[in-house]
């Protein structure tokens, strides 16, 4: 890989090669346990070790197996992270960043990122590119899903990290997927529909995943279907699942399932609301939660309710935006709210 892809100039940012003269400022972030925690470097990590690692990579033209450059995040003339570059092999690069935490919340690392996978598979060799991140690392993993990396797989304890064997979760996106991924269907759907999920179909439906970050919220179509078959019980009395596919303009994009009124639940509770990753942000889950409460009015329902999971990334901005209120009540570790339909 040839360094000459550098510099890139994006629209907020100028990513360019680290230089020794900024080895003060690597240092500085480096050296956070809170920056430092999901990474692999060496605590502590001072400015010695920042000026031994920029020190190499000034005088290379070409980054070799095995070799890895350190490309700075320039922000209005100011280094505020890296994005770390390195050939795993012929033909595949390795990925990774850091940002000083007074920068995190503004979305640079992301932009770096896609700027700079983009510029590797439009001008290099490079045909396939992998990060590697540490299984609780959902902040980093949202970073990465949303370039279009798929979730590979967890290697167990893979990894010494500072005397601590760790697992290891692998992600890739390959050229033609990034194309695909940069290509897709961002527009809102003319129609969404609730349809039922036939005899022989469930296999199809559960085909449709969320992004592996989002597995903290909620689980897969697979597990909600394991759900369905054995529900369980609130009060002694079994949960009554409701669900349907949801379909974007002919396409399977998504799937809901509700747990109806019974003796246990005298109200009726939203239980999964999955949009596969390939179909988020185009409206679809706001379109079929209008739906659903225009149906639960229809039939005389006073409240929907729904608990989530608090986190960068959740759905509560989505619930927020379609009146529903925090009850004050929690359901193990996730905020219950309801809706006065």
């Amino acid at each position: 890989m040839h360094v000459s892809v550098l510099p890139i100039t994006t629209q907020r940012l100028h990513l360019r090669m680290m230089r020794l003269a900024d080895a003060p400022v690597i240092a500085a972030y480096r050296g956070l346990p809170e920056i430092a925690k999901y990474q692999d470097w060496d605590m502590p990590y001072g400015l010695d070790d920042a000026q031994r690692t920029l020190s190499k990579q000034e005088a290379w033209d070409d980054v070799t197996a095995g070799e890895w450059v350190q490309v700075a995040i320039q922000h209005q003339g100011g280094v505020v992270g890296d994005v770390a570059v390195g050939m795993v092999a012929p033909g595949v690069a390795g990925l990774g960043y850091s940002l000083a935490p007074q920068h995190h919340g503004r979305g640079y690392v992301s932009e770096a990122a896609e700027a700079v996978v983009d510029a590797l598979f439009a001008n290099t060799d490079v045909v396939r590119i992998v990060a590697t991140l540490d299984p609780q690392n959902f902040a980093s993993m949202r970073v990465i899903e949303q370039l279009g990396f798929t979730y590979e797989g967890l290697a167990r304890r893979a990894e010494l990290i500072r005397g601590e064997w760790l697992d290891d979760m692998r992600f890739a996106v390959l050229k033609d997927e990034r194309h695909a991924w940069t290509s897709r269907d961002r527009s809102h759907p003319a129609q969404v529909e609730l349809v039922q999920i036939g005899p022989g179909e469930a296999r199809d439906w559960a085909k449709l995943e969320s992004h592996k970050f989002q597995r903290q919220f909620v689980a897969t179509i697979f597990e909600s279907f394991a759900d369905a078959i054995e529900p369980p019980a609130v009060d002694g009395a079994p949960m009554m699942p409701w669900y349907r596919g949801i379909v974007a303009d002919g396409q399977r994009v998504g799937f809901v399932m509700m747990a109806d009124v019974t003796m246990g639940e005298p109200h009726p509770y939203l239980w999964r609301l999955v949009i596969d990753r390939w179909h988020q942000r185009r409206g679809i889950a706001t379109a079929t939660l209008h739906q659903l409460i225009e149906q639960l009015r229809a039939q005389g329902r006073t409240k929907l309710y729904v608990s989530y999971v608090e986190a960068p990334g959740g759905p509560e901005p989505l619930y927020h935006n379609l009146g529903f209120v925090r009850t004050g009540e929690m359901d193990g570790d996730e905020t219950v709210a309801a809706l006065v339909l």
